[in-house]
């Protein structure tokens, strides 16, 4: 087990800012490349070093998944050192990650012995047969009582066949990555097609994937939409740069939109295949000014707030802030494309549904998108449902909106380990 245990809830009255918030924001390492990283460092022929890895909830439950399986990971300095080993039987704790649930199986599967996984309760209710279903058609037992849900054991056999493997991942594109990344070391890699009527979402994580891949060393491939490939051969381990994590800019950066301010967040990227890198679009839609240059990403708020027509489809991460902004904007907003949200820490649309409107709000739920109607709001406790980005989304609202009380605020470790606490600096409270 890992020593990343679930953090007690502990409820936070979101503080109100006094005026326009302006400052400058640094943000750890990405989540998603950490734990992509992580994983291939895992499988590589040598060692690895992770610079300016995150260091928070959900990647300390990956880095403790590798260290059951036998890798070894040793921390220096803020950064990782991993030198991977032989795999071994082990139990997993997956916590609430769905990185980990869905990118440690395949690696799994390479192990000599049975790997058991499970992780908090609500994990027990996330999607998970789709993976089930590939791992099995690329030759790898799978005991899950027939559930398709945690918990669930892989009977690691040392080697896996690999192959084609036909599959459904229009609930999240982390089912493809995760065959993705640990494909090379199987016997005939692997091509996953997908089936489904309905995209794959998050393609800028499936991009991820294949970028980490091909900067290891691996020949992997999108030839055709729809279909990627992965080549078996050697993973090189090697020195790795992680950039900031760009979602986890999105409150920062909103919190400078609803109060009328400044924030400047360093070191973002020219280019990058993070999905948080779309905030930038999207924000200057709803009025603001945005600004790339050496200092980093600026955001200033604008006088009125534009409400938002987009489809979120490739960058549902984002939807519990913009949904937060849209709720104070000047008109309605439309985010579409979200359907797969509902399979995410909660079901994302319908807990916004529930929470704006309790404070007074106007949301329109429907199957794959919200239409949010500006209403005064009051104040009230914000339920974040152990996620940790709706928890992000109440404190935008209580910026501008007094009496907001989120009700578990210590979710936010998953992906930020002191959110509190660069919130207070931030608003000087």
């Amino acid at each position: 087990m890992t020593s990343a245990a679930a953090p007690v809830a502990a409820r936070w009255c979101a503080p109100q800012a006094a005026g326009p918030l302006r400052g400058t924001v640094d943000l750890p390492g990405s989540k998603s490349l950490t734990n992509r990283l992580l994983v291939l460092a895992a499988l590589a022929e040598s060692p690895s070093l992770l610079r300016g890895p995150l260091q928070a909830r959900d990647t300390l439950l990956m880095a403790g998944a590798l260290r059951s399986l036998g890798v070894t990971i040793d921390g220096e300095d803020g950064h990782w050192r991993v030198a991977p080993g032989p795999l071994v039987a082990a139990t997993v704790d997956v916590g609430l990650a769905g990185t980990v649930m869905r990118f440690v199986p395949p690696l799994a599967a390479l192990a000599d012995g049975p790997v058991h996984f499970d992780g908090d309760p609500y994990a027990r209710r996330r999607p998970m047969a789709t993976l089930v279903d590939g791992l099995r058609q690329a030759g790898v037992e799978v005991d899950d009582g027939g559930t398709g849900r945690l918990p669930f054991t892989v009977l690691g056999r040392s080697r896996v066949r690999g192959g084609t493997v036909e599959i459904d991942a229009s609930a999240s594109s982390q089912f493809v990555s995760g065959l993705l990344l640990g494909a090379a070391r199987y016997d005939d890699g692997i091509t996953v097609r997908h089936l489904g009527e309905r995209a794959v979402p998050s393609q800028p994580h499936l991009d991820m994937t294949l970028d980490v891949l091909a900067a290891s060393g691996v020949d992997a491939s999108r030839p055709e939409p729809g279909v990627w490939s992965v080549r078996p051969g050697p993973v090189a381990g090697r020195t790795w740069e992680v950039e900031p994590d760009l979602s986890n800019a999105a409150p920062f950066l909103a919190a400078a939109v609803v109060t009328g301010g400044t924030i400047t967040v360093p070191g973002w990227p020219a280019r990058t295949t993070q999905a948080g890198d779309a905030l930038r679009d999207l924000l200057a839609l709803m009025g603001a000014a945005v600004t790339l240059d050496a200092r980093g990403l600026t955001v200033s708020g604008p006088a009125r707030i534009s409400g938002l027509d987009a489809d979120l489809g490739d960058v549902g991460e984002l939807t519990p802030v913009l949904a937060a902004v849209a709720a104070v904007a000047d008109g309605p907003s439309r985010l579409r494309g979200i359907g797969h949200l509902r399979g995410h820490e909660t079901d994302r649309l319908a807990a916004l549904a529930n929470e704006i409107s309790a404070l007074g709000g106007d949301v329109d739920e429907q199957s794959d998108f919200l239409m949010v109607r500006p209403r005064p709001l009051h104040g009230g406790t914000w339920h974040a449902y152990d996620d940790h980005r709706m928890a992000t989304a109440g404190a935008v609202l209580g910026l501008v909106v007094p009496g907001i009380t989120v009700d578990d605020v210590a979710c936010t470790s998953k992906t930020l380990p002191d959110f509190p606490g660069m919130w207070a600096t931030l608003v000087g409270a």
